[in-house]
């Protein structure tokens, strides 16, 4: 992305500025082409007769989750199951599905079990991917969102003011408490999570900060962007004190679906 490619036409610019994202499946390549990416601009600004510097705006390792900690989450996953959906739920996830052309299968109603993670994991990034390296960690999805439905997108958004996502997270909140519970009663379980985690999991790789110390947290970033945005996010925040659900205060039937043409 280029943030700052100059304010003129035909006019070359006193400064300009490039934003990149560097992908790769593990901590050595990602180094490498963060390392290969500085290379290629200084060598641009030799090449130019200009200088160039660089700050690292973020960094997160990939994810690594803990065997012992999935397990016990898994069986409380199973023990609390998949929440109860009505006939409004499912009316509300089909209609979705089909109006996106996404394969129609409604809610999930099964639980997965626990498998392998992919010889392969690629795709997204998240900050947690550093935790997972430092303590023994595990990732939680539960169902509060629709299947089948295309990532950062309107419909992805659909569900979250609706019983879907309430009932999703309601199930999700009570297998966490009980893992914490289990790991709280049984100091066996948090033995044989460390365990796993230095003799498994950081075996052959160590962690080290992708960020250096002279690297400070961009917390100016977004402010402009908040500073428009918040006074109209605010008129949209939920009042319990009116309103018995969110849908309510926005004055939506639930389910509201497109009629059948």
């Amino acid at each position: 992305m280029i943030p700052n490619g100059g304010d003129q036409p035909n006019v070359v610019p006193s400064e300009a500025a490039d934003w990149y994202f560097f992908r790769e499946l593990d901590y050595p390549h990602i180094k490498e082409l963060y390392a290969l990416g500085n290379t290629m601009a200084e060598a641009a600004a030799m090449m130019t007769g200009t200088t160039v510097d660089h700050k690292l705006l973020g960094a997160s390792w990939p994810m690594h989750f803990n065997r012992v900690i999935a397990e016990v989450q898994q069986k409380n996953i199973e023990a609390v199951g998949m929440p109860k959906w009505s006939d409004a739920d499912e009316t509300l996830a089909r209609s979705l599905q089909k109006e996106i052309g996404a394969k129609v299968v409604g809610l999930e109603t099964g639980v997965e079990p626990l498998s392998p993670p992919p010889a392969v994991q690629g795709g997204y990034s998240d900050d947690i991917g550093d935790i997972t390296w430092n303590v023994p960690t595990v990732y939680l999805r539960y169902p509060a969102n629709i299947p089948n439905l295309p990532g950062h997108s309107w419909p992805n958004a659909v569900a979250m003011a609706t019983p879907i996502a309430h009932k999703g997270s309601t199930a999700g909140a009570k297998v966490q408490a009980m893992t914490a519970l289990d790991f709280l009663l049984q100091p066996q379980l948090i033995q044989q999570a460390w365990t796993y985690f230095r003799d498994v999991q950081t075996r052959e790789i160590k962690y080290e900060p992708f960020i250096a110390p002279d690297d400070k947290p961009t917390i100016e970033f977004n402010k402009s962007i908040m500073e428009k945005f918040r006074p109209e996010m605010q008129k949209y925040y939920y009042d319990p004190s009116r309103f018995k659900t969110y849908l309510e205060q926005l004055g939506i039937k639930y389910p509201t679906v497109k009629p059948p043409s």
